[in-house]
């Protein structure tokens, strides 16, 4: 079955970066988008970040646009979110998702349907 792991969540100082990272398996990760979501407490969930299949089109959430990027190496099934410039709005839980379609070509928020378990984003000021 499918499975992702995010990992690389912890606590920063208000100002600077994380990265965070997830590793995919049992499912053609060369050939499905990705994305990022979070939740924070108290809040609904976010769309953060994706990525299509082939890493040519990019979408970010108002947010986040400017100070985060996300990235994939498939090589070994990775998916990775660079967060820069962190303010007391950011923490959150955050989640990898895979979009099971084979080549879209084009990002459909509501077509990331597999989950991983999250990782937690602290911001100290």
């Amino acid at each position: 079955q499918a499975q992702l792991v995010e990992s690389g969540g912890g606590v920063v100082q208000v100002g600077g970066s994380l990265r965070l990272s997830c590793a995919a398996s049992g499912l053609n990760f060369n050939s499905v988008g990705m994305a990022w979501f979070r939740q924070a407490p108290g809040k609904e969930r976010e769309f953060v970040a994706a990525l299509t299949w082939n890493g040519v089109t990019a979408e970010y959430g108002d947010s986040v646009a400017g100070r985060f990027t996300i990235t994939r190496y498939n090589p070994t099934n990775a998916v990775y979110l660079q967060m820069n410039n962190l303010t007391l709005e950011d923490p959150a839980v955050s989640y990898c998702a895979a979009d099971p379609t084979s080549f879209r070509p084009f990002i459909s928020r509501t077509e990331f349907t597999l989950w991983g378990q999250g990782t937690q984003v602290t911001v100290a000021s």
